[in-house]
């Protein structure tokens, strides 16, 4: 790799590169420390037409090298002409870089994938920049939010006054833009961690909440609207409790009706010698001489729990049942089908050893 020093006058900034905002504290500490200790790492450049070079990437070195008033700078000079593995180098190399915002990085994700002069897929991306579809995906989903929003995003996870994280903020993606960008800038404002952030998010998906509601609610502070937000979930389970009651109640009725099949009342004249499975084996090892009354009422049983037997619902009528059911309704009803299918599975167990002693005598 050939380092040569370069004249400054004949090197052009990148306009069209994916980073454009420097800090100017960050970019006068560089300049201090290439003036005390030299420039350490060497820019990149490629030729242009009339003997000029413009930078791949390096800009901070090359504007704190200029600022410093130096002649020339040491540059690493690349013979790549396809544009798109310029941007792809480009990219790659701010990635490993401080200062890289995740806006500057959306937007260059954006330009690969939508710009005719690259039209990439997410998948290429991933494969040529070593970063999982998810993290291009999510940093794209940032440039939903308006300007205002996006000038207070910051890269990490810290919580800071009056800025912004990719965690505070995509929990907001998918709400209207009258709702997302105010919210955000009382997040901002108010310091709100992730975990309230997705609480905020979750009332104002809440279809049981009026547009008119929800615009007063932007009224509030941070910490109103988690209040506002605790409240709402209580008096959501207040209401919900009678019809959790009713469907508690159904399933018991059901499950009644499944253990039937322990109700069968038999001599008591039966003795168990093993001690393997004593209810079912005992319900059946009778004296010969009741073999016919208990059969005859054992049929009976049956034939009654084969009639009445209920059946689940089909898939169109659980999604019709569903459409109407809100979030705490549709986890109660879930619980109240795994408690059911538990109770089944039991008792289909029983009956299995029943078949069996039934098949072996």
């Amino acid at each position: 790799m050939d380092i040569h020093n370069i004249s400054m006058h004949l090197i052009d900034e990148d306009t069209d590169q994916p980073r454009y905002q420097f800090d100017e504290e960050a970019l006068q500490e560089l300049m201090k420390s290439i003036g005390e200790i030299g420039l350490l790492s060497p820019i990149k450049v490629r030729t242009t037409d009339n003997n000029r070079y413009k930078i791949i990437y390096g800009n901070r070195r090359y504007k704190a090298t200029k600022m410093l008033g130096h002649p020339t700078i040491s540059c690493i000079v690349s013979t790549v002409t396809d544009e798109m593995e310029i941007y792809l180098e480009q990219i790659a190399e701010n990635l490993t870089r401080e200062g890289f915002s995740p806006i500057e990085e959306a937007e260059a994700f954006h330009k690969l994938m939508h710009d005719a002069k690259f039209s990439s897929s997410i998948k290429y991306l991933s494969g040529k920049l070593g970063k999982p579809e998810t993290y291009i995906k999510n940093k794209c989903e940032l440039l939903k939010f308006g300007n205002s929003v996006k000038k207070l995003i910051v890269g990490g996870t810290e919580i800071r006054k009056d800025k912004l994280t990719e965690d505070q903020l995509l929990p907001l993606k998918d709400l209207p833009m009258e709702h997302r960008d105010p919210l955000a800038l009382i997040m901002a404002r108010d310091e709100m961690p992730v975990s309230d952030c997705k609480k905020i998010a979750k009332m104002f998906k809440d279809k049981d909440i009026s547009d008119r509601i929800k615009g007063q609610l932007l009224y509030k502070s941070g910490p109103e609207l988690i209040e506002t937000w605790s409240t709402f979930q209580n008096n959501r389970a207040e209401r919900a409790k009678p019809i959790a009651a009713k469907s508690s109640a159904k399933a018991e009725k059901m499950k009644a009706e499944v253990q039937e099949v322990q109700a069968a009342e038999v001599p008591a004249q039966a003795k168990d010698v093993t001690n393997v499975r004593p209810t079912v084996e005992a319900q059946f090892a009778v004296p010969q001489a009741s073999v016919a009354d208990s059969h005859s009422m054992l049929q009976t049983r049956l034939q009654q729990i084969l009639q009445t037997m209920p059946t689940a619902p089909t898939s169109s009528e659980l999604q019709q049942e569903q459409d109407g059911m809100n979030d705490q309704q549709r986890e109660q009803f879930s619980q109240d089908v795994s408690t059911l299918v538990e109770q089944l599975e039991k008792q289909l167990e029983a009956w299995r050893t029943v078949q069996s002693l039934a098949l072996s005598r």
